[in-house]
């Protein structure tokens, strides 16, 4: 699965200058070319990395990255500031409103490149791992097998890709949208409760021996793995 950059930027020129080199290294890209829709985009898709001008359209690149911070199911979404203020002051307030990374403009597309890899291998070391762990559970992706506490976990090919989704980011809540859109596809029309019936077939393998649950509901907003629940 390749990672999912959503590019936030008003500049058309450089929304297709940046998108070429991102799908060019490998990387799926979206676009949104005002604050509104970065938004939209962010909670919708569920993307692995936000790359996010400071100053756009109807809201702001700061106002942005403060809003997604206090949300719960975007909250841990990595996300780098473009600007060409580039100001001590600047930088502070940028990395106060939640932001990992501050690129001042201009900057070469290569260094961008290698700075969102630095920033997604800190924040979602799953997307570049064969082997995804949390807790007790370790999850093969070369020979398709999960173990938890050492003991088989037999899951099908769909509780397969639904928990490759949680394992390469743990803590993160999808919401039922998020993963259909991660799981199934956007081509593909799934109705939301099919989600929930997979949910419940993953809690089921996992904790067969009974195990502490690790999948944690989130009311009103969706489902994360989370050692933590309850």
């Amino acid at each position: 699965m390749k990672p999912l950059i959503l590019i936030a930027e008003d500049d058309q020129a450089l929304v297709e200058l940046l998108k070429y080199n991102f799908e060019s290294e490998g990387f799926e890209v979206i676009v949104a070319l005002d604050g509104e829709t970065a938004l939209t985009l962010a909670e919708d898709r569920a993307p692995d990395l936000l790359i996010l001008d400071w100053m756009m359209p109807r809201l702001s690149g700061i106002q942005v990255c403060r809003q997604l911070r206090r949300r719960p199911e975007t909250a841990a979404l990595p996300i780098i500031i473009l600007t060409a203020r580039g100001e001590e002051s600047d930088r502070v307030q940028g990395f106060e409103s939640g932001a990992d990374d501050y690129v001042v403009k201009p900057f070469s597309p290569s260094e961008l490149v290698a700075r969102v890899r630095a920033v997604l291998r800190r924040a979602s070391p799953g997307l570049s791992e064969e082997t995804l762990r949390y807790g007790d559970l370790v999850m093969d992706l070369a020979a398709h097998r999960v173990t938890r506490d050492g003991r088989p976990v037999k899951l099908g090919s769909t509780e397969f890709r639904l928990l490759k989704v949680f394992m390469e980011r743990p803590g993160r809540v999808y919401s039922r949208e998020q993963l259909l859109d991660r799981v199934w596809g956007r081509d593909i029309y799934v109705e939301l409760r099919t989600v929930d019936v997979h949910i419940r077939r993953l809690r089921k393998a996992l904790n067969d021996d009974g195990d502490n649950d690790l999948i944690r509901t989130v009311r009103a907003a969706g489902y994360s793995l989370d050692e933590a629940a309850v």
